[in-house]
């Protein structure tokens, strides 16, 4: 095979791959008659099958995967020879400049950008500490005692943690919303279910009263119609229950799989998952600081627009599909992967600046901590083996699973040579969303 490669722009280059039309065809009459010995068809033994018959039934599928093995080998080929480390993968078409005896295909490809010296010791890194309390496991129990209560109604005036029915309609520069009628719903007072000016109205209402509340909404308010809107709301309360805490006795703690209703193994089990998740929480920390911070130290290095491209739009399919599963039908313009750019241009950056750290520091994915962290993903499963064997047999998801460990590693291995700064959280700080 004939590979050629040519600069089109900084980042951009063009590779042309040509193969002779007779290669091709002695391949694909190596892997029929290979396929002819073991063939079984109906109406014909086995290793009688005509070529025919054969050519019809399998030699789409064989040509195609000749011709892609015969691309990806000179592909590759190409890449080595001169030095190339790609950003993305491959736009490959057929050329129209194939000559009568040969097949010939273009690929278009970006590569890395030069970030010339990488000097992470120059960067300012801070890294939060943060450990598992008493005081979080109790927080959690109240937790889970909150999520099994029960509700009673009640004849008094609501309070706050109080479970409200109400009907509310509004009147937003002189329209009324809805046109007809009244929204129903329930609430908890104090939850954030409602905006919170509405919630503290409700307190001190009884069954049947109503009220008008004066509420100015902010502009990122979550319904669009109200946003940025100043609003007369009218409530209505139908009804008010009050919530029922359970006891942490024996069925309780059973309820949440632990068999032997101790009340020392479920704070261990509760503190075990907390712990999990702490440590899922201060490496995104890690991630996001390490993250600005090579960011901001190579913000003048030109990126592969096609990538960041391609990244943008992922990210608005992406956030397309999360306001789809809230209930919401977004129409987005075809433009509208622009607003992604930055931010899909900082995450490109990130990416290709930590796999040029590995690959210039000759950084290895740890087989240990490949292993633990699958330990860990599997056991917050009832059937742990089940989950690790699954990415065991799925090159896809352990493929995925490899690409996140070994980015946490390069992210330690950033911050423990960068100059980094210790700093305390609680639990409750460094799980709190940024």
């Amino acid at each position: 095979m004939q590979v050629s490669v040519e600069s089109v722009g900084n980042l951009e280059r063009r590779m042309t791959l040509r193969v002779p039309t007779q290669h091709v065809e002695g391949q694909i009459g190596g892997r029929l008659r290979e396929i002819a010995r073991t063939a079984k068809i109906k109406g014909f033994r086995p290793g009688k099958v005509p070529a025919k018959v054969i050519e019809q039934r399998y030699g789409a599928q064989v040509r195609s995967e000749v011709v892609d093995e015969l691309l990806q080998k000179g592909f590759d080929q190409g890449i080595r020879e001169n030095e190339l480390r790609l950003a993305g993968a491959p736009r490959i078409e057929p050329s129209a400049e194939a000559g009568a005896d040969e097949l010939a295909f273009v690929a278009v490809f970006e590569v890395v950008p030069d970030f010339g010296d990488i000097d992470v010791a120059g960067l300012q890194v801070v890294r939060n500490t943060a450990e598992v309390t008493e005081d979080d496991i109790d927080r959690m129990i109240e937790n889970l005692r909150l999520q099994r209560r029960s509700w009673t109604l009640v004849n008094r005036a609501a309070q706050s943690g109080d479970a409200v029915d109400v009907e509310t309609w509004s009147v937003i520069d002189g329209e009324r919303l809805p046109a007809e009628g009244a929204e129903r719903g329930v609430t908890v007072i104090g939850s954030g279910a409602m905006f919170v000016d509405i919630e503290n109205a409700l307190i001190g209402m009884n069954a049947g009263d109503e009220k008008s509340v004066s509420v100015n909404f902010p502009e990122n308010w979550r319904v669009p119609q109200l946003a940025g809107k100043h609003a007369a709301v009218q409530v209505k309360i139908e009804q008010i229950s009050e919530p029922f805490l359970p006891e942490v006795d024996a069925d309780f703690i059973k309820s949440f799989g632990v068999k032997s209703a101790d009340i020392a193994q479920f704070r261990t089990e509760i503190r075990n998952n907390l712990e999990r998740e702490l440590k899922g929480a201060l490496m995104n920390r890690l991630r996001r600081e390490v993250g600005e911070q090579l960011i901001a130290a190579y913000a003048h290095v030109e990126m592969p627009a096609g990538v960041v491209e391609n990244e943008a739009r992922a990210m608005l399919a992406q956030s397309v599909e999360q306001a789809r599963r809230q209930g919401h039908e977004i129409d987005a313009p075809a433009e509208a992967y622009r607003d992604f750019i930055e931010p899909a241009r900082k995450r490109i950056t990130v990416a290709l600046l930590v796999g040029e750290i590995a690959r210039r520091n000759q950084l290895s994915l740890d087989p240990k901590r490949l292993n633990e962290t699958l330990r860990l993903i599997a056991s917050t499963y009832e059937e742990p083996q089940q989950v690790i064997d699954l990415y065991r047999n799925d090159r896809q998801l352990m493929s995925s699973l490899q690409n996140r460990v070994m980015e946490e590693q390069v992210i330690d291995w950033i911050a423990e040579r960068a100059t980094h700064t210790d700093t305390p959280l609680s639990f409750q700080e460094a799980i709190a969303p940024q």
